[in-house]
């Protein structure tokens, strides 16, 4: 193969694209757009066509689609829907079967992340009821809502991403239900796998893990203890307290006299034969603690209930991949100065991380334990993307809505389909009568679109495109064929098809959709055949990362709540990537001939 200094450059540039994105130092999206900007100035991306990708057709879709995701979310159609299906005196296998189903028929109309989002605390409760642990469970859904992606044009990123390249290479887009006649079989066969057999591959977690019954156990991380008459702080400020509680390497959380909390800001209040202070620190610390001041430690059973009382209210949350808290900690965060939260626990990989939290830097798939007023606590969630590890109830006002908004969404999909109205055009009606009809409030509107996302489009359809005018994509298309010539044309298909699901295990899906694509066309020109096959087999594989927890974001956000570790995800992963491409490539070929 022989190269010229271009097609050098531009390989060159998207290998240290994929080295940094398997990194992960920095967020992909910051990773991409310096890619973009670095093509531009090595004149491999022409500056007046630098920022195309931001207006293309994909980019304006994926967008709208998250749009439309959170208000089918935020109507509480979806919820509704959960609440009625879950049963803890289901089987496993059962069970699973109900919430993969679920979980694959909803991610096929909406953003697959907000699917797993909205069915993950109704697992995780569903587990807690029947006594056994989510792990069991919350990988096979989060696959599932991987499967369900793949049945529609909207259903996952890389769908829309290779209508548009068709558009522009066939001039004709893949429709709405194009993906379906594939898509519907590998569903059903993969979720019936992971049902009857897969779950069973499953590594069972350890009783240390974050994957038992109870996420947390409350009294690793806080104490309740009662001040006796003759406990040495009995008249002490709250300003001294909290200092002797820092000398003790403990912190203050709160004091409760009676059933209300003592305020934070009044320093001078003095300490009372029978006040209860709440406290985090490690159990070595707290022993040594309440011997030397003479307290009385309260019943950690009752420690929950105890807390609420007073108005405050213990969350577990996930953290979740570009979360405005991600890659920070709690003390640069200032969470108890800016928004009165106290990060109380942590857990990765399924253990409990012993230092002191506050320092600790969070990352994606973390569970965090946290304290707050109830009135605020759960608006600091959505504001720092976190992820509830519980069901949050319907409000009043959206659950009303959710026939609406599914009628608006269903009327313009239908119009769609139909080739009444153009699909972006369809969704863009459908988040504007979303707006109009409050169903998705208009200072919440930009807070649905997960930007990161659309940067990484955005940046990575131009240098997709130079990849493919350079001639690069050619050559190395020539390069698989020519070593492949001895092999039929559905052999290379698979090929193409195993090595862009491999791509997909570590790097981004939309990433991996857009370089694998041109390739893929490419090679079907070599060989003279019909290239819909094989940008039918890279929208399949492209979705189908279950080898790793960083294949897709999804499986990142079950890392924590399952307590599974990084090798656990291959062994239900492999076999169920070996079915896809086993029952993939002749379904394509089936639906799509050479």
């Amino acid at each position: 193969m022989q190269f010229t200094p271009d097609q050098i450059t531009i390989l060159v540039l998207l290998a240290g694209v994929f080295v940094l994105l398997v990194w992960g130092r920095w967020r992909y999206d910051i990773v991409a757009f310096g890619a973009l900007i670095v093509a531009v100035l090595l004149n491999v991306v022409p500056a007046g066509k630098a920022f195309e990708g931001f207006g293309h057709p994909a980019t304006v879709i994926i967008a709208l689609v998250l749009v439309v995701s959170h208000g089918l979310a935020a109507s509480g159609a979806v919820e509704l829907l959960a609440r009625h299906i879950t049963n803890a005196g289901r089987s496993i296998s059962t069970h699973i079967a109900v919430m993969a189903s679920v979980g694959g028929l909803l991610s096929s109309i909406m953003n697959n992340v907000g699917a797993l989002a909205l069915l993950m605390p109704v697992d995780i409760e569903a587990a807690r009821k029947a006594k056994r642990s989510p792990g069991l469970t919350l990988m096979p859904l989060s696959f599932a809502t991987l499967l369900g992606g793949l049945v529609t044009l909207i259903g996952t990123p890389p769908n829309i991403i290779i209508s548009t390249f068709r558009e522009r290479t066939v001039d004709a887009p893949f429709q709405m239900f194009d993906f379906a006649p594939v898509g519907i079989v590998l569903a059903v066969v993969g979720i019936a796998f992971i049902a009857l057999v897969g779950w069973r591959l499953i590594p069972t977690p350890s009783d240390d893990s974050s994957a038992s019954l109870s996420t947390f156990k409350l009294d690793d991380y806080i104490a309740e203890l009662t001040v006796n008459q003759d406990s040495s702080i009995v008249g002490m400020p709250l300003l001294d307290l909290e200092k002797a509680c820092q000398d003790g390497d403990l912190t203050l959380l709160n004091v409760i006299r009676g059933k209300n909390r003592l305020p934070s800001a009044s320093g001078w209040i003095q300490i009372q034969d029978g006040d209860v202070l709440l406290v985090e620190t490690a159990a070595e610390a707290l022993d040594k603690f309440v011997s030397e001041h003479k307290l009385s430690y309260v019943e950690a059973d009752h420690q929950r209930e105890k807390i609420e009382g007073t108005g405050l209210e213990l969350v577990e949350a996930v953290v979740r991949p570009g979360a405005r808290i991600e890659g920070r900690t709690s003390a640069n965060l200032s969470l108890v100065d800016n928004y009165g939260i106290w990060l109380i626990g942590i857990q990765r990989n399924g253990r409990r991380i012993a230092s002191r939290v506050r320092r600790t830097p969070l990352s994606a798939g973390d569970v965090l334990l946290l304290l707050g007023p109830q009135q605020r606590i759960h608006a600091f969630l959505d504001a720092m993307g976190l992820l509830p590890l519980a069901e949050r109830g319907l409000e009043v006002n959206a659950s009303g809505k959710a026939a609406l908004a599914t009628g608006i969404f269903a009327t313009a999909i239908a119009a769609s389909s139909v080739g009444w109205v153009d699909l972006s055009v369809a969704l863009a009606l459908v988040s504007t009568l979303y707006v109009l009809t409050s169903i998705v409030p208009i200072k919440q509107l930009y807070d649905t679109i997960e930007w990161p996302v659309v940067i990484l489009i955005g940046s990575l359809i131009p240098i997709g495109l130079a990849l493919e005018t350079s001639g690069a994509t050619n050559v190395l298309a020539s390069g698989l064929v020519n070593a492949a010539r001895d092999l039929p044309p559905w052999a290379i298909l698979t090929i193409i098809m195993a090595l862009t699901m491999a791509l997909s295990d570590v790097l981004n899906n939309t990433a991996t959709a857009l370089v694998a694509a041109p390739i893929a066309v490419d090679v079907a020109r070599s060989l003279e055949v019909n290239p819909d096959p094989f940008l039918m087999a890279v929208a399949v594989s492209a979705s189908c990362a279950f080898l790793t927890p960083i294949g897709h974001k999804n499986n990142t956000l079950i890392m924590g709540p399952g307590g599974y570790r990084f090798g656990d995800y291959w062994r239900l992963g492999l076999p169920l990537e070996i079915i896809i491409l086993a029952v993939g490539v002749p379904m394509i070929l089936l639906v799509w001939p050479l």
